[in-house]
């Protein structure tokens, strides 16, 4: 299989009063069709800045991104207009993302209405369509964002992202305002989407519980830059950079009885401003020695289909494997 979407030393910086932040800096991978790769990290890493990049709804200041085999790095409106019909987002606030002024029906409507390729009647049926397939009920249809709660908000966002027939979705952090109960209503609907639909996933979220049961795929992200990236499984079971392992051990532990050792993380976070040559992590890295300080790591890839950038993952492995 092919990559549906690939970026290739994918840049976002923002000027600033103190200098350039490096939101998103040098970033390459590619997401197979059908599959879901999750983007984790803490805030402010700059997962949503990548997706908003990957989308075109930020402009890139390096790289290219590719969409099936197309360089999309530069389109006009009408291209991106183009573009729009097979890539799409599900926003984390679905509260914030949907104008209080409209209701269910205009919403989902809009972006078939802005297309201009399907008549009135086909629009009609099209929105009782998508509220069935995302769990609406029909005698919403003339309701409004403030008189539902939240897990129909959000699927009124999904049936939006989906009004187009999209082939990739980026989902920003979508289940990480409602609550648990509702989570994993709205997980269990996204993966029967992708099955039914075959849509491929950019899955943002920093609760990694949640990205190990929906995603195959797995990419750390560390103040701007990838520090690991592997399969779901892998990850858990091998994790190689110390920050994911820091992640790892913060995931809660159901059984009361079991005992986890907590890694906690200590010392001053690096700015992403004007970043200082050497690991970003490397000041709250447990590991940390000269040369971190001295030069960024490279990613490597220590075994298929797993990379990671720390100058000594696998001595790290060895030490605590005795």
């Amino acid at each position: 299989m092919s990559a549906i979407v690939e970026v290739k030393n994918l840049k976002k910086y923002f000027k600033t009063g103190k200098g350039v932040l490096h939101a998103v800096d040098g970033l390459t991978f590619g997401i197979e069709a059908g599959e879901t790769l999750g983007v984790v990290g803490e805030s402010g890493c700059g997962k949503s800045t990548l997706g908003r990049t990957i989308l075109h709804l930020l402009d890139n200041t390096g790289g290219q991104i590719f969409f099936q085999g197309r360089d999309i790095t530069r389109v006009n409106k009408k291209q991106l207009r183009e573009l729009r019909e097979d890539m799409q987002i599900i926003f984390q606030d679905p509260y914030a993302s949907l104008n209080p002024r409209m209701s269910i029906s205009e919403t989902i409507a809009e972006p078939m209405v802005i297309q201009g390729k399907l008549g009135k009647a086909e629009i009609e049926k099209r929105v009782f369509q998508l509220m069935d397939t995302v769990g609406l009920a029909r005698r919403l249809l003339n309701s409004y964002p403030h008189e539902l709660d939240g897990g129909r908000r959000q699927r009124i966002g999904i049936a939006r992202a989906l009004a187009l027939s999209p082939k990739f979705v980026v989902c920003d952090e979508p289940v990480s305002a409602l609550d648990v109960s509702i989570q994993a209503q709205i997980i269990n609907l996204m993966l029967d989407l992708q099955e039914n639909l075959g849509l491929t996933y950019l899955f943002i979220t920093h609760d990694l519980s949640v990205v190990r049961y929906i995603s195959q795929n797995i990419l750390v992200m560390y103040l701007g830059q990838m520090v690991e990236h592997c399969g779901a499984d892998r990850l858990f079971e091998a994790p190689l950079h110390p920050y994911t392992k820091a992640l790892l051990s913060a995931i809660p532990e159901p059984d009361i009885h079991r005992k986890k050792n907590r890694i906690i993380l200590k010392g001053e976070l690096a700015s992403p401003i004007n970043p200082k040559p050497g690991c970003r992590f490397a000041p709250r890295c447990l590991y940390a020695r000269e040369a971190c300080f001295q030069k960024g790591p490279e990613l490597r890839e220590v075994e298929p289909g797993h990379v990671v950038a720390c100058h000594f993952a696998e001595e790290i492995q060895k030490e605590e494997n005795g």
